[in-house]
């Protein structure tokens, strides 16, 4: 309890106004339970203050004014050493709920691999937690550079394989994307094309991380045109306004040019970068979004409990005025 106590007052600082700020938006005439008035927050962003402490982690989400969380790290069977009944009973304290979560289905979407990941378990854990979506994170990581079109379409495969599984749960499948999926093969496809493409909208939905689909060059809104429905989640991080080059596809010739890619990365408080997302949240409707998520990959204040409220308020009070 004295370690709880510390943690909180060492990272909380400027969130004793939380609370209050919190209370005088939800008392507003626009309050409504939208995606953006409900946001939620994909723990990633506080990865390491979850690893020290997660109970105190939470905590201090929840008194920022957060009402659900994206999981990620499930292994062992556990949620940062907690059984999926424990994580539950954790966040139903706090008022908490999660309605998706991150489970690594690397292997799953592998054609290579022969030990493929234990989905069962997955969703045994997601039913557990309550979540409505079991979302693949990331594509098998070791072969970004040679992934190709068909490769891609045995992604599809196995994530609609996957998402017959969760469907007898009453739980969806989804992908979320990085920014290699937008690399442009020979025949001018891209693998999220080919995903969108050859998965089936009633098993799998997709988790369109924004912040990565800018950053290869491609516009959200035209996604939700020629997708419409398809994106249930989101992902909403910005770009640093002086890091706004795009990844092209020169970028995959070998794994040293790929690696430089983190040279033109740097993400920033949602709010205070260059994505335009006034613009881009009028679509929500047409994207068919049902949860959105503050994420940032990387933090460069001090504080990161005052950076995620800096990313909250600014979804709270601005983006909320621009739903169709």
């Amino acid at each position: 309890m004295e370690s709880r106590r510390s943690f909180i007052k060492t990272f909380s600082i400027g969130i004793g106004a939380a609370l209050l700020s919190s209370h005088l938006i939800s008392c507003s005439s626009n309050e409504a339970e939208s995606p953006f008035h409900q946001i939620g927050l994909q723990l990633y962003t506080l990865r390491d203050l979850m690893a020290k402490e997660p109970e105190a982690t939470l905590e201090a989400i929840a008194q920022i004014g957060f009402k659900h969380v994206e999981t990620f790290g499930y292994e062992n069977g556990k949620f940062w050493g907690f059984t999926a009944e424990e994580f539950k009973k954790l966040l139903d304290n706090l008022g908490l709920k999660s309605y998706s979560g991150h489970y690594d289905l690397a292997n799953h979407l592998d054609s290579n691999a022969t030990d493929k990941e234990n989905l069962e378990q997955y969703i045994e854990a997601a039913h557990i937690l309550g979540q409505k979506y079991i979302t693949a994170p990331v594509s098998p990581m070791h072969s970004i550079i040679e992934l190709d079109s068909p490769d891609y379409q045995y992604m599809a495969e196995q994530l609609n394989k996957a998402g017959e599984m969760t469907q007898r749960a009453n739980i969806q499948m989804a992908y979320h994307n990085h920014f290699w999926e937008l690399r442009n093969f020979a025949n001018g496809t891209r693998g999220l094309d080919v995903l969108l493409a050859f998965t089936e909208p009633e098993l799998v939905s997709f988790e369109l991380d924004i912040f990565w689909l800018e950053k290869a060059g491609y516009s959200a809104r035209s996604y939700f045109q020629k997708y419409p429905g398809r994106f249930h989640l989101w992902h909403v991080k910005d770009m640093d306004r002086g890091h706004q080059e795009t990844i092209n596809d020169d970028a995959y010739k070998d794994a040293e040019t790929l690696a430089k890619v983190n040279e033109k990365v740097r993400f920033t408080e949602v709010g205070s970068g260059a994505i335009d997302y006034p613009n881009i949240v009028a679509q929500a409707h047409q994207s068919g979004l049902k949860y959105a998520y503050i994420e940032q990959d990387q933090i460069y204040m001090d504080n990161k409990f005052s950076s995620v409220k800096k990313s909250y308020d600014y979804v709270r009070k601005q983006l909320t005025q621009n739903l169709i």
